[in-house]
């Protein structure tokens, strides 16, 4: 493959499960959970075999990329209206900037061990070979709710056609989608510009589209609903490919994955003490100390303190909505 790997790497979120380390002007990947390097920095790090890496964010949190990780370029969207809008503008700018070139896009935030290099490169491949959108799935390890599944079709040599997304399903679907051999979307996907771009205009991104090409950025943004780029283009077109992840992942979306991750009688990030307390989650930047509890999340940072069963772990999302109408988060 003679032209560029271009790694684009995510960074527009905030991580609102994993409240109140993560806050608005210190979102998820800026955290570093697991080492010392933040989230951000370990995925440029991983990123680093592709020719060139870019970060596209927000304009609140461009200042904290370039002090994450000053070797990558950046991307300053013109507004945060979701990873379909994103996506767009940064295919637009790079292919201006850099020309014919293939984009391994990846979220700033997710968890990945093992040879993430050796399937960043196939799907590439793929993506040049097929000139359609390449999507990176996940076997699962687990029937697991909270994400979205890809259904696989027609199997070529080393990849298959998509067959169909399917939203986050129930327990009871979940437990099916694995005996059926589905895929985790683990949102990893490659595809070049002109790939990218002819599929998002036959979509709800067509304006933004036509506005880039008409460089008027900001007009595009304002004509276009925030909208994801599954929902936008990948649910949408035809044209779209699954490569088969050969590593371990996980996407740290709430405090009960760091169990997964770090195991024990309890999981801590940070300095506790624990006395007749199991199967806690505990995160903090002081002392923790747990008596006679179980099963529950305690993280604390700052001037903020979460106490919530683990079972509950999703609802940190309430809370956050709830500082939000205060202008507290």
């Amino acid at each position: 493959m003679t032209r560029p790997l271009v790694a684009l790497i995510m960074a527009g979120g905030t991580g609102t499960r994993l409240y109140p380390a993560s806050r608005s002007d210190r979102p998820k990947q800026f955290l570093s959970l697991l080492g010392d390097d933040s989230l951000l920095a370990q995925t440029v790090e991983r990123a680093g075999f592709a020719d060139e890496v870019f970060v596209c964010t927000a304009a609140a949190h461009a200042d904290l990329v370039r002090e994450h990780v000053p070797e990558a370029g950046v991307l300053v969207e013109p507004e945060p209206k979701d990873t379909g809008p994103a996506l767009v503008y940064a295919a637009h700018r790079i292919r201006e900037q850099i020309g014919d070139c293939v984009l391994l896009c990846m979220p700033s935030d997710h968890h990945i061990a093992g040879d993430f290099e050796s399937t960043a490169r196939h799907a590439v491949s793929v993506a040049v070979e097929t000139k359609g959108v390449v999507t990176v799935g996940i076997e699962p390890t687990r029937p697991a709710t909270g994400y979205g599944y890809i259904e696989p079709g027609t199997e070529h040599e080393d990849y298959f056609d998509v067959a169909q997304f399917r939203e986050k399903p129930d327990a009871e679907t979940a437990e099916q989608f694995v005996k059926d051999c589905f895929y985790w979307n683990a949102g990893l996907f490659a595809w070049t510009p002109n790939a990218f771009l002819r599929e998002a205009r036959d979509s709800p991104l067509e304006p933004l589209v036509t506005a880039l090409e008409d460089g008027d950025a900001e007009h595009g943004f304002d004509t276009v609903e925030p909208v994801s780029v599954d929902y936008a283009v990948m649910e949408r077109t035809d044209d779209t490919y699954i490569v088969p992840a050969d590593f371990e992942w996980d996407d740290l979306g709430s405090w009960d994955a760091l169990e997964r991750l770090v195991p024990g009688e309890n999981t801590v990030l940070g300095d506790a003490l624990s006395i007749d307390a199991t199967g806690n989650v505990v995160a903090s930047d002081k002392h923790v100390s747990l008596v006679g509890v179980d099963d529950l999340i305690v993280v604390s940072f700052d001037d903020r303190v979460l106490v919530v069963p683990k079972e509950e772990a999703q609802r940190v999302r309430e809370v956050v909505s709830r500082l939000r109408t205060e202008d507290a988060f």
